[in-house]
């Protein structure tokens, strides 16, 4: 986790944040992160009330900690920054056991890498140095599912899907075919920007891609 403010070196800063510094670092708190959660999601799915289930997935911030709020009121300093589907499920700070401040996020159907989601990571990468993108799909798309279908959407919505039908291959599930968007948008982050390039090509910043398991709970590196 990491604070505005924060001292440099990768330990704790006066407000008791983590700074994450590197690529592996901020890789390795997302998955302890979602870890965590996934436990906790898979025990809450037995529970019989919502309150059970709520004080369950509680114990997942417990070893966390909040970055103070008037440290947060003069700055941010995400430790890594994230393409996810704006699916009401993928809530990205939910599935990695983040608070405030701690993860930069650009979202809607389908996390495609269209134009302004990556001027707003060139923001993340340029500006708030975060060392991490992490494109984020997830089970049962919903706009895949649209890309793949003959139904008739919007005109916006047509335009959304663009990207996504341009890479659907004949003979693939669901699932592979969110698994290739992922990949797809990965690339289209590399390919849309120079200054993400040239951050990768420096080792300033790595770029991966996940796929979340809305069921377990899990996110598995692609």
């Amino acid at each position: 986790m990491a604070a505005a403010g924060s001292a440099p070196g990768g330990g704790p800063d006066r407000r008791g944040a983590l700074q994450v510094c590197t690529p592996r670092d901020a890789l390795e708190r997302l998955q302890e992160g979602n870890a965590r959660f996934a436990a906790a999601w898979q025990q809450a799915s037995g529970l019989a009330s919502p309150q059970e289930r709520m004080r369950q997935m509680q114990t997942v911030w417990q070893q966390g900690c909040q970055i103070d709020p008037l440290a947060l009121a003069e700055g941010q300093r995400p430790f890594a920054a994230l393409l996810s589907c704006a699916d009401s499920r993928v809530d990205p700070a939910w599935l990695f056991a983040c608070g405030a401040g701690e993860l930069y996020e650009v979202r809607s159907a389908g996390n495609t890498a269209f134009r302004e989601a990556i001027g707003s990571l060139e923001f993340a990468v340029g500006v708030l140095g975060v060392p991490l993108l992490l494109v984020l799909g997830h089970s049962g798309c919903g706009a895949v599912k649209a890309a793949r279908g003959t139904a008739a959407l919007s005109p916006l919505l047509e335009e959304l899907v663009v990207p996504i039908r341009a890479h659907l291959v004949s003979g693939d599930d669901l699932t592979r075919a969110v698994q290739r968007n992922i990949g797809a948008a990965a690339e289209g982050l590399r390919a849309g920007s120079a200054l993400i390039r040239e951050a990768v090509a420096a080792g300033q910043l790595s770029i991966r891609s996940a796929y979340f398991e809305i069921g377990s709970g899990v996110v598995t590196l692609l």
